[in-house]
């Protein structure tokens, strides 16, 4: 799980910089954004599955089932809109948009899971309690929501003219927001027996979690 979001993450972060559509080209572009979104929708989907005994239960089983859920609907939306970014790139050679606008149900989704992630954790007021191990994690998740949500409104195509609010702002609070859900994925990719081991002041452990 961890791995296919901090892959889909990377894709969201290469995509809307300009040196990257300039080294690559458009197609790759838009391949490189629909099979980030591909693999947001493995981890979202691995993530439901491994909520689903807290499906019933309540507190922050229920939460995290619910953030599961929510959270793999959006995945989804945006599978459509990376796909038809990538058909357009496809079908027209001239197309250089830096990145489309990430979808608008899509990123109403992350922020809703977001939120509900966020609420469920250790909170004093409306801050973390800081010292567990990823307090840190919900927060700057929930900011990575947030960011996307500003991308999906500076992104917005006005139809009377066909421009963009703020290209430049759709794409650099993309990357912003893709950072920040790699920042939360990265340390799942940490073998558990290898942070007991740093926890304790033994050796790295070096071998696979699996």
């Amino acid at each position: 799980m961890s791995l296919a979001f901090a892959a889909g993450s990377t894709g969201f972060l290469l995509g809307p910089a300009p040196g990257y559509l300039a080294l690559v080209g458009p197609v790759a572009d838009a391949v490189t954004f629909f099979v980030g979104s591909l693999l947001f929708t493995a981890g979202g989907a691995l993530q439901v599955w491994l909520a689903v005994p807290a499906r019933k239960g309540s507190g922050a089983g229920r939460a995290a089932w619910w953030t599961a859920t929510i959270q793999f609907a959006g995945t989804l939306f945006f599978n459509v809109t990376t796909f038809r970014g990538l058909h357009t790139a496809l079908s027209n050679p001239s197309y250089d948009r830096l990145v489309w606008r990430p979808d608008a149900f899509g990123s109403i989704c992350f922020l809703v899971s977001g939120l509900i992630a966020y609420r469920a954790s250790e909170r004093r007021g409306l801050l973390p309690v800081r010292g567990q191990k990823g307090w840190w994690q919900p927060g700057v998740n929930l900011l990575g929501c947030v960011l996307f949500g500003i991308g999906a409104v500076a992104g917005y195509v006005v139809p009377s003219s066909g421009s963009m609010l703020d290209l430049a702002a759709a794409n650099w609070s993309t990357a912003a927001g893709a950072a920040c859900f790699l920042a939360c994925a990265l340390p799942g990719l940490v073998p558990a027996r290898h942070r007991r081991r740093q926890a304790s002041g033994g050796p790295a452990d070096v071998e696979s979690a699996g």
